[in-house]
């Protein structure tokens, strides 16, 4: 973390300059047994190539709206730091129709039509896979995203004071974003590096964006995100925060 860091792609800048080997993201799905480790090397990687994605194919720059119908999953956090990097607005659920770019988990499909602009469907299997047929109407993310650059320039200098992400109603500017995510880390136990908070909660609150992704982003700490906690067991997950070093939760 760097005092000069306006927005969530520069706090992303800063851990990868600072410790690029080090966990970021790990994530569960326990309605599938699904886990992934994502260091911030490699969480970064999957940025650049979105954000590629998302500037060079998709058309989409600064103050552009992209919906993101998307679950808490480690996808997601990657296309809220894409859309940062871009300059875009991550509107989280919103209006498809609102949309010049709408990015839809394989639930939210026939809403997202709705939009007008670029359609982009992620199937949300295990290990990033692909869907078995890919939904008309709808680049496959999977598909589209390998073959895309690992380094990001933006074509436009991105504004720390341009709105940057809507949840719940609710405009953020990216500089707002960083600045609440700091302000509150330590009341959700996130004190500096090697802080490590387990966050079962959903992606439409800020709550759940900050406790899921921002606010260990700002402190050099990390995130075990966890979708369908609900079928784990107690005695699982008292097992799970051993086994990962959880510091701090979030349910």
């Amino acid at each position: 973390m760097n005092a000069t860091d306006r927005t969530p792609a520069d706090l992303l800048r800063s851990a990868l300059a600072a410790d690029p080997g080090r966990p970021l993201v790990t994530f569960y799905d326990d309605a599938t047994g699904e886990r992934v480790e994502l260091s911030v090397a490699t969480f970064a990687n999957w940025v650049a190539k979105t954000a590629n994605l998302l500037q060079g194919d998709l058309g989409a720059g600064p103050g552009d709206r992209v919906t993101l119908l998307l679950p808490a999953h480690w996808q997601t956090a990657v296309w809220l730091l894409a859309c940062s990097s871009v300059g875009a607005i991550a509107d989280v659920g919103g209006d498809p129709a609102a949309g010049d770019v709408v990015v839809s988990g394989p639930d939210s499909l026939e809403a997202a039509r709705a939009c007008r602009g670029e359609r982009v469907a992620l199937a949300l299997r295990p290990l990033g896979g692909r869907f078995p047929q890919p939904p008309g109407g709808f680049a496959d993310y999977a598909v589209e995203v390998p073959s895309q650059g690992d380094r990001f320039v933006p074509y436009a200098p991105v504004d720390p004071e341009d709105p940057a992400l809507i949840v719940a109603g609710r405009e953020f500017s990216g500089a707002e974003v960083v600045e609440r995510a700091r302000a509150e880390a330590t009341g959700l136990g996130l004190t500096g590096p090697g802080s490590r908070i387990l966050s079962a909660l959903p992606y439409d609150t800020w709550e759940g964006l900050n406790a899921g992704l921002y606010a260990a982003l700002a402190t050099d700490g990390s995130v075990v995100l966890c979708r369908h906690l609900e079928a784990l067991g107690e005695e699982a997950l008292a097992k799970r925060i051993e086994s990962e070093r959880v510091t701090a939760t979030a349910r």
